[in-house]
């Protein structure tokens, strides 16, 4: 008999990329890399993020009574290890960091230039 108990993580892993960020494509495919967009949804426990015009994908659409239907292009999830933060002082990618801040509050920041990302 096979084992078919679900694993269960115990917590979903603190990622460094949240929704509102503007992100880098750092691999993957070829027209989606060096893009600087803004990430618009994040699923932690699958550890995927959905970016704005980036890993194009066509999917066909009902027709309701709002919408006529047809195919249409929506972004698909891309692996969070595939992007980077894009620096608010320069625009370069950057390593995320996290510290406690003078209010003892935990806040992000970025390891090239030291600046807290809000």
């Amino acid at each position: 008999m096979a084992n078919n108990k679900k694993t269960q993580k115990r917590f979903a892993p603190k990622l460094k990329i949240k929704k509102g960020d503007k992100v880098v494509v750092i691999s993957g495919a070829y027209k989606d890399l060096d893009k600087s967009r803004e990430v618009l949804e994040v699923f932690p426990d699958k550890n995927r993020a959905i970016v704005d015009q980036v890993n194009m994908v066509k999917k066909h659409m009902k027709p309701t009574p709002d919408s006529q239907g047809g195919i249409q292009e929506v972004p698909a999830s891309i692996h969070i290890s595939n992007l980077m933060l894009v620096d608010p002082k320069n625009g370069e990618p950057t390593r995320v960091g996290r510290k406690v801040d003078e209010n003892g509050k935990i806040v992000r920041y970025s390891k090239k230039s030291g600046e807290i990302i809000k």
